[in-house]
C-alpha cells in the first residue's frame, strides 16, 4: 500500500493510504482525544469528541473517521476546534452521575480523564438527568446504565468480536443507552460473561461484580478455615497493577502477599490444572480408541461452556466433562485436603483468584457442589480485585518477600502453568497423551503449532500412521466459525480446546487490569503475548513439565482418586451441561432483532 503524506499542526507525517487522521496524528505523538472510537474494533464518529479542522473541508471533522489525503492539511487545537471538544464534554457530563469517588472506574475512566484535561469545574448545560436503574443480578458483571455514553464499543466487542450479540443501542435521542434486548437484566440474555465489555468500556457502565467484602469478612471469621488458589495467569499479570511489566512473574511475591492477607493456606491453582490433564487426557483416549463423540472440546473456560449451551447445544455430547482446574481445585480442598489436613470442610472457606469474570458465574453454578458443601469454590476474585485487596492492605506488591505455596496442592508441572494462555490447554493434555498412547517420551513438548493467534491447528504424529488433530481457537467468534466449518465437513479434527477471550485466552481475561484509551484493544494484544512469554517462561524453568510426571498428582490419585476417571474422580471432577438455546429461542421469539435475522440463533435457522 502507497504512502501519502499530511500535514499536522504543520508538521508533515507520511501515513499509509486508507490510515486516518487519528493514525497520522499519533506517529508525530499529538494527542487527539476520543471516548468512542476503538483501535480496530469501533469506528462510530459518534462522540465527535476527536474534531478537528481540515483545511477547505466546511465544519469540523472526526478525526477517527477521516480518511488521510494527499497534501490535506489539519489542525488539532485551533480554537474552534478546542470549545467544540470542551462542549460536547460538558454535555455529556451535564446527564452523568457525579459519584466519581465511589465508582468502579475511578482514575481510570475516559471521561473524567478529559475532564481533567480540559479544566471542567462547572457544568453549563443544566436539567433532566437519565437514571437507569443498576443491574446487579448477574454474577460476573454489572451494568451502570445511568453511566452509559452510548460509544457503542460493548456493542462492537460482543457482536463483532465474540459474535455473542447482548447489546444494542435502545432508544434514541437524549435517553440513548446501550443495552440488552428490552433493557432486560445480564442475567435474561444468552451472555456468557467473558467481561470483554468490562476491558473496553470508557466510563464505570460496565464492571465486574465485587466480592472482596465477602473474603474480607471471612479472613476475620477466627472460625473460618480460609485457603486461596491462584490460576495460572495471574503470576504474569497482577504486578502490572503495581507498575510492573507485563509478563513479569511474581509468582513468590504473590504468595507472599496472600499470606500477608491472612490467608490460612496459599494454594497453586496450577496443581488443578495438572489433575485436568488427567483426567480431560484419559477421556480424549478414550473417545479415540472406542470411538467416542469426536471432536473432544476442552471445557476449562465457563464463558466457553456457556456460549456452547447457549448456541450449540448440539455439541454438549463433545464438550469434556471434566470441570475448570478451578472447580477441580475446590471440589479437592473440601475431599482430599480437609482429609490429608484433618480440618472439617464445614469450616473451609474456599476462595479463587482467576484472570476472569466468567469464573465467578461458574463457582455459582448449583452442579459445582461435589464436595458435599453449599459450593465448592465459595468465592471468586478477579486479578482487579486481588490488587486492590493488597493496596488496602497497605502492601507493596514490589517489595513484598517471596514464599513458597503450601503443601499439599502447591506444586504443579509446567503443563498446569500453560493453562493461562491460547493454546496451553491443548498442549499441556497433548504431552500427556502423546506418551499414554505410544509409550514414549514426546521430544519436543512445545508445540508451537498450536500456540498463540485467533486460530491455530496441527497434527501430532503418534506413528503406525495414527494422528491426533488438534486446533485451538482463540474468542468465540472465531470459535463460530472454526464450528460452522466443521458442521459442514469443511475442517475434521479430535481435540479442540476454545477459550472465549480473545487477547490470548486466560492472560487477556475479562478480569484481568484494565487499560484505557482508543488503543486499549490494541494495547491488551501487545501485553497478552508479553503475558504469554512469561508463562511459558515459568513452564521452562520447571522441574516436571508434563502433568503426568507430577509426583504430587501421583500421591493425589495413589492417596485418594485410584485412578483418572474412577467412580471417585468421575463424581468429584466431572459434571454435565445444560442446553440453554430453548431459553434464548423462548426469550427472543417475536422480537424486530429474531424477526430481522440479526441474532445468531436466527442465523441458525431456529425460530420457534
Amino acid at each position: 500500500m502507497s504512502e501519502i503524506t499530511v500535514t499536522i499542526d504543520g508538521e508533515k507525517v507520511q501515513v499509509k493510504e486508507g490510515a486516518n487522521i487519528l493514525d497520522a496524528a499519533r506517529k508525530i505523538n499529538v494527542d487527539i482525544p476520543t471516548l468512542c472510537y476503538l483501535e480496530g474494533v469501533n469506528e462510530p464518529a459518534g462522540c465527535r469528541v476527536c474534531v478537528v479542522e481540515i483545511e477547505g473541508e466546511v465544519g469540523l471533522q472526526p478525526a477517527c473517521k477521516y480518511k488521510a489525503k494527499e497534501g490535506i492539511k489539519v489542525k488539532t487545537n485551533t480554537p474552534e476546534v478546542l470549545r467544540a471538544r470542551k462542549t460536547v464534554l460538558e454535555l455529556l457530563l451535564s446527564d452523568h452521575p457525579f459519584d466519581c469517588l465511589t465508582c468502579a472506574a475511578n482514575l481510570n475512566c475516559e471521561l473524567q480523564s478529559l475532564a481533567d484535561q480540559f479544566n471542567i469545574r462547572q457544568i453549563k448545560f443544566q436539567g433532566e438527568k437519565n437514571e437507569y436503574p443498576i443491574d446487579d443480578l448477574s454474577p460476573a458483571v454489572v451494568r451502570e446504565p445511568s453511566k452509559c455514553i452510548a460509544c457503542r464499543r460493548c456493542i462492537s466487542v460482543c457482536s463483532e468480536v465474540q459474535e455473542v450479540h447482548i447489546y444494542d443501542v435502545l432508544e434514541r435521542g437524549f435517553p440513548v443507552v446501550a443495552g440488552p434486548a428490552f433493557n432486560d437484566s445480564l442475567l435474561d440474555t444468552p451472555c456468557i460473561a467473558c467481561g470483554q465489555c468490562i476491558l473496553v468500556c470508557p466510563t464505570g457502565a460496565l464492571h465486574g461484580k465485587d466480592d472482596k467484602e465477602q473474603v474480607w469478612r471471612a479472613l476475620r471469621d477466627p472460625d473460618k478455615h480460609v485457603i486461596i488458589q491462584t490460576a495460572p495467569a495471574i503470576r504474569v499479570t497482577i504486578g502490572e497493577m503495581f507498575g510492573m511489566e507485563p509478563g513479569e512473574l511474581v509468582t513468590g511475591r504473590l504468595v507472599g502477599a496472600l499470606k500477608r492477607l491472612g490467608f490460612d493456606k496459599v494454594f497453586d491453582d496450577c496443581f488443578g490444572a495438572d489433575v485436568v490433564v488427567m483426567e480431560e487426557g484419559t477421556e480424549l483416549i478414550e473417545r479415540l480408541e472406542n470411538g467416542g463423540d469426536l471432536p473432544q472440546f476442552t471445557s476449562c473456560c465457563p464463558g466457553w461452556v456457556k456460549f456452547c449451551e447457549s448456541f450449540y447445544p448440539e455439541l454438549i455430547p463433545n464438550l469434556s466433562s471434566c470441570k475448570s482446574p478451578q472447580q477441580v481445585f475446590g471440589a479437592l480442598v473440601k475431599t482430599y485436603y480437609a482429609e490429608q489436613s484433618g480440618v472439617d470442610p464445614k469450616d473451609i472457606f474456599s476462595v479463587s483468584v482467576m484472570p476472569c469474570v466468567a469464573k465467578k458465574y461458574e463457582a455459582g453454578r448449583e452442579e459445582m457442589n461435589d464436595s458435599g458443601q453449599d459450593r465448592d469454590v465459595n468465592v471468586n476474585l478477579t486479578t482487579r480485585e486481588l490488587g486492590e485487596m493488597i493496596r488496602e492492605a497497605g502492601l507493596d506488591l514490589n517489595k513484598v518477600p517471596e514464599e513458597d505455596y503450601d503443601e499439599p496442592m502447591g506444586h504443579a508441572s509446567g503443563a498446569g502453568v500453560i493453562f493461562g494462555s491460547t493454546g496451553g490447554v491443548c498442549e499441556a493434555t497433548l504431552r500427556t497423551v502423546y506418551e499414554k498412547l505410544t509409550g514414549e517420551e514426546l521430544e519436543d513438548i512445545e508445540l508451537r503449532q498450536i500456540r498463540g493467534e485467533d486460530f491455530k491447528d496441527g497434527e501430532i504424529d503418534l506413528g503406525d500412521g495414527r494422528v491426533i488433530r488438534a486446533a485451538v481457537a482463540r474468542g468465540t467468534g472465531n470459535a463460530r466459525r472454526l464450528i460452522e466449518k466443521i458442521k459442514t465437513g469443511e475442517e475434521e479434527y479430535d481435540f479442540i480446546e476454545v477459550m472465549a477471550c480473545p487477547n490470548g485466552g486466560c492472560v487477556g481475561g475479562g478480569g484481568q487490569p484494565v487499560y484505557s484509551g482508543y488503543d486499549r484493544w490494541t494495547k491488551m494484544g501487545q501485553h497478552y503475548l508479553k503475558r504469554a512469554e512469561g508463562l511459558f517462561e515459568a513452564d521452562r524453568q520447571k522441574e516436571h513439565r508434563k502433568a503426568h510426571n507430577n509426583p504430587h498428582i501421583h500421591r493425589l490419585y495413589e492417596s485418594f482418586l485410584g485412578e483418572p476417571h474412577s467412580e471417585k474422580a468421575q463424581k468429584l471432577l466431572h459434571t454435565g451441561y445444560t442446553d440453554r438455546m430453548l431459553y434464548t429461542r423462548d426469550r427472543l421469539h417475536g422480537s424486530k432483532e429474531c424477526n430481522d435475522g440479526a441474532l445468531p440463533h436466527c442465523r441458525q435457522g431456529e425460530q420457534t
